[in-house]
């Protein structure tokens, strides 16, 4: 059950009910970037109707438009013989009582791993609370947050004294956009995108989903704290234009009191900005409940595809070869792993897991096992003490349900017990994070991405960054050898940071026998998957991506293009002035290059006053490391002088 944080409201923090509009709410960001206001309308003598708006700078992202839930709770009212009065929709007769705005929070945190190591967490923060009259004593609370980053709002419902059990059926909440708004949208979490206007989304689409408006802003809706709710997606309004609504999976039966998730909407003048601006989903969780986090450690990991305790040994080897610190068991450890006849207890005959286990903490390589959903349902209350025991260090969770109230809860109740088991997490398939690694850092990433194994094009690639990767951490599984790729090396290499995940999934169809001695593999090697700062230096949806991430004193570049490539300029500005660096660049080299891999690679260096430009081939990228460089380096390397690599 979702931990309620009870903030008291003090008096003295009361402001005023503005002048004339006692039924509206005002809110503005710390620096003035949004602004949101909800209001209650009368729509008729005995409906009222709350609606909300939200502004950019000054500039209109999201209209005015409807806020709500829809309740039925006749089935527990008549067995409770209360005589209620019945109205069409629950919110019809809920009346604004007060808005109560509470104290400015300014403060900054640190998470145990992020895209960075320092958080700000600032924010203007209101409540409206509404009654109803009738002698029903329902209540509700909308809890609103300002931050520069976005706008936050959440359905509170107080404690009542009678109707403890609430049904939520609906969610009332639109979106309403200015004409010629484009979407990029996906009806689930791992579809090909379309690029729909509104009034064409037609079936439910996924959050987050990022909107282009017509005056050149951009806006991403999504939500956060989603832990005891269900999956809610959006979808265009039947009988309102450019206006999208809420879509709960299913309904959700609640204790009172209760908060919902947080719906958020973000707003920028770039695409880019939305993805800097993730954190306001992590403020919006609650602090880690993890007290020994010692052992959350994030890394690089590489599938065993042939299930043989060989086979695990040679993994294991070029792991600790490579820096790969954990190998992954996939399906097939034991058997029959998609049924419910499954023991997941029993390992298959051909694998000594123990020795394994033991093998892989020798050579510092960390293991990981598949279990099925049939295996967790059945028995993860034995499985997870047992893995432990083994020596295992974290599971995949795999065809995992998500989408009702009831798998929900179950799934992040499963990262509890992992935690308490102190069990590593990566959840595979449709969920995707509202940051809960927040709170339980244990669950390391997740997929709910189109990634590589379903060896998507190029394009798609361009387009994830500014869209799914918003949510946070995405397991997209970097097929490195794989003949079926569909984009160049080069664009794999910069895929590995640009899609960011604290587990990074790297060689997932390959064996050690493949790799040839292939120079730019020292690029997974080098490569951090957690970092202290994160930089979108430049992108769109569909055309291209070009991101900075620093790990201490040294910087990760990847650039990523679409199908038809382009021409990439790369301002190291971000660098540290008055500092050399060295520049380990890989790019795609074409038939000069010998290996079957065909990446470039190449050393230079460089400093924060230039700009350095890349021609990036059709479906392919460019990645680079730069680091502080020594004195030797300076007399063996060559400085960059304008060139296009």
């Amino acid at each position: 059950m979702k931990k309620i944080i009870l903030i008291a409201y003090a008096l003295t923090c009361t402001a005023s009910l503005y002048a004339g509009h006692s039924k509206e709410l005002k809110l503005t960001s710390p620096e003035g970037v949004h602004e949101v206001m909800f209001r209650q309308e009368k729509i008729s003598s005995s409906v009222n109707e709350i609606v909300y708006q939200v502004k950019y700078r000054g500039r209109e992202v999201i209209g005015s438009s409807r806020a709500g839930l829809q309740l039925d709770n006749r089935t527990w009212e008549l067995a409770l013989a209360r005589k209620i009065n019945q109205v069409k929709c629950w919110m019809d007769n809920l009346e604004v009582d007060s808005v109560i705005y509470q104290p400015a929070v300014n403060k900054s945190w640190h998470p145990l791993y992020g895209e960075r190591s320092t958080v700000r967490e600032a924010y203007n923060e209101a409540t409206m609370y509404l009654s109803k009259k009738d002698g029903s004593n329902y209540r509700l609370n909308i809890e609103v947050r300002a931050y520069d980053e976005g706008i936050a709002f959440r359905y509170f419902f107080p404690e009542h004294p009678q109707a403890i059990f609430h049904k939520v059926v609906g969610d009332l909440t639109e979106y309403t956009f200015s004409p010629g708004a484009m979407a990029w949208a996906e009806q689930w979490a791992q579809a090909p995108f379309e690029h729909l206007a509104i009034n064409d989304i037609k079936q439910p689409v996924e959050r987050a989903l990022t909107v282009e408006l017509s005056n050149g802003l951009w806006v991403a809706l999504t939500d956060a704290d989603v832990d005891d709710w269900c999956l809610t997606k959006l979808v265009a309004s039947p009988t309102k234009q450019n206006t999208l609504t809420s879509v709960m999976y299913s309904p959700v039966d609640i204790v009172t009191y209760y908060a919902t998730p947080w719906k958020v909407i973000m707003a920028a003048d770039k695409p880019g900005e939305l993805l800097e601006h993730n954190d306001i989903i992590q403020n919006l969780n609650p602090p880690c409940e993890i007290t020994d986090t010692d052992w959350i450690r994030p890394g690089k990991i590489m599938r065993e595809t042939t299930i043989t305790t060989e086979g695990a040994i040679a993994t294991i080897d070029f792991c600790a070869a490579h820096h790969i610190p954990y190998m992954l068991f996939d399906w097939q450890w034991y058997m029959p792993c998609t049924s419910h006849d499954g023991d997941a207890t029993k390992v298959v005959s051909k694998l000594d897991m123990l020795r394994v286990i033991a093998y892989g903490k020798e050579k510092g390589v960390g293991v990981w096992v598949y279990v099925n959903q049939h295996a967790l349902m059945k028995q993860m209350h034995e499985l997870f003490p047992l893995l432990h025991k083994w020596g295992v260090v974290g599971v995949k969770s795999g065809f995992v349900q998500y989408a009702s109230h009831r798998w929900a809860t179950w799934l992040h109740d499963m990262v509890r017990l992992a935690a308490e088991n102190k069990l590593l997490i990566n959840i595979h398939d449709e969920f995707r994070p509202s940051g809960f690694s927040r709170t339980y850092p244990n669950l390391l990433t997740q997929e709910g991405i189109r990634g590589n194994e379903e060896f998507p094009d190029a394009t798609h690639n361009t387009i994830l960054p500014f869209t799914r990767m918003i949510n946070g951490a995405a397991d997209y599984t970097i097929c490195y050898f794989d003949k079926r790729l569909k984009n160049t090396h080069a664009h794999q290499l910069a895929a590995s940071l640009i899609f960011y995940s604290p587990l990074q999934t790297i060689f997932w169809y390959d064996r050690p026998s493949f790799y040839q001695g292939e120079p730019e593999i020292e690029w997974f090697e080098n490569l951090q998957t957690v970092f202290d700062d994160t930089k979108v230096l430049e992108g769109a949806p569909g055309k291209h991506i070009t991101m900075a991430r620093r790990k201490g004193n040294e910087w990760f570049v990847g650039a990523l293009t679409n199908n038809e490539g382009s021409a990439q300029s790369v301002n190291l500005s971000f660098l540290d002035k008055g500092k050399t660096y060295l520049a380990r660049i890989y790019t795609d080299g074409g038939d000069k290059i010998k290996t079957r891999t065909q990446v470039k690679c190449t050393r230079l260096l460089v400093d924060s006053s230039q700009i350095m430009q890349f021609a990036l081939k059709p479906g392919g990228g460019a990645a680079m490391q730069l680091v502080p460089v020594t004195d030797q380096e300076i007399k063996e390397y060559k400085k960059y002088k304008g060139q296009v690599l």
